[in-house]
Formats: structure tokens, sequence, C-alpha cells
């Protein structure tokens, strides 16, 4: 009796398991067996004419590995990353270092400060002068000069002044930074004072050190 009943329940189990794994399948009617369903029908294309739907933004956290806060954080760390700079051009007063070369004298003296300009416009001494003629000739060889109160035109740059600094001539390279400031600017009469230790006899704990 048991071998018969474990016979009965071996068909029972086959026939339960078919119609499980033809659960995904569609039934069609009509349709000789064994035949595959039929596709499901493609989407509709667009209209002509019809935008297409707005794409999705991507959040921070999505685009980034980590929470949305480091998202955000490495989002302005990029944002505030310095590019390179590029190197501005000089200018004084709105003009470019080509077009004050071209400019006549009356002109450049009237963009000069008030003291520069009150120099030129009362005219220069002899010695002044001279300086000036001299600066004009030289050809990329140094002058010497003790005429401190000089302004700087736009002409001087580029050439190389040694100027007397009530020691010694100290060399100075001109700049275009330099235009309407005085030759003495750039060539300092004083130093710094910079203080040593304290010598013997100075404290009183040093008072009767020995020399050595």
């Amino acid at each position: 009796m048991a071998d018969e009943k474990k016979k009965e329940e071996k068909p029972a189990k086959a026939a339960a398991k078919a119609p499980a794994a033809e659960k995904g399948a569609v039934k069609v009617l009509g349709a000789p067996k064994g035949a595959a369903a039929p596709a499901a029908p493609a989407a509709p294309a667009a209209a002509p004419g019809v935008a297409p739907a707005p794409e999705k933004k991507i959040k921070p956290s999505a685009r980034h590995m980590g929470s949305a806060k480091s998202a955000r954080r490495k989002l302005r760390k990029k944002k505030s990353q310095i590019q390179a700079r590029r190197k501005k051009e000089f200018t004084y007063r709105g003009h470019s270092m080509e077009e004050l070369l071209k400019l006549p004298f009356a002109d450049i003296i009237e963009l000069l400060p008030a003291r520069a300009r009150r120099t030129y416009i009362r005219g220069l001494n002899i010695e002044q002068e001279a300086f000036v003629k001299r600066l004009r000739r030289s050809e990329g060889r140094p002058v010497r000069t003790h005429r401190r109160e000089i302004p700087v035109l736009p002409e001087f740059v580029g050439k190389t002044v040694h100027i007397y600094n009530g020691k010694a001539f100290q060399p100075i390279d001109i700049k275009p930074e330099m235009i309407g400031h005085a030759l003495g600017e750039f060539a300092m009469t004083r130093k710094s004072v910079k203080h040593s230790g304290l010598g013997v006899g100075a404290t009183r704990s040093s008072k009767f050190m020995p020399l050595k």
C-alpha cells in the first residue's frame, strides 16, 4: 500500500510544477501549442514639432560618491579653485605703454601727479636737463646721477640709472610702475637699525665677567 501511494504522489507533483513554469507566458487564444507569444507593441514615436521631455537633473549626491553634504563641499571647492591668471597689461591713467610713448610731451605732463607736473611746467635746471639728455642718448648703458628729484617719464622705462643715495650709486632698473615718481624714492638713504646682543658690562651680571 505504501508503494502504491508513492507512485501516485510523483505524477501529481510533476503536474503541479508544469503550470508554475508557464506563469510568465501570456496565453493566446486560438494559437497552436508551443507557439511563442507576440512581442509587445513598440512605444509611439514623438510627433514632429513637439519638444522632447526635459531631462531630470542629477542630484549632487548621485554624481559623487558619499553623502550629499560631501558632494556639495566638492562642488564648492571645484568652483573656488583659482585658475591661472593672465598677466594684466600695464596701463597708466587708461593709456597703455605704447600709447604713452606716442603722446606728445605736453599731453604726458597733464597725466602726471601735481608735484611732477609742476616740476616740468616750471622747467628743469641745467643739471637736470643734462641728465635727461644723457639718459636719452644712452643705448643700454647705465647713467649716473645725483639728481634724485627728477620725476620718471614714460621714455625712461627700460633704462638703468645709478642713483646716489648719500654713500654710493645704487643701480635701479626703471619699470612702468615708476612713472610719475621721483628717482630718489627707489634709492633709500637710510637703513633699518639692527641691534646685536648686550655687551660686557652692560648689566650687573656681566660687569665682572673675564674677557676671553
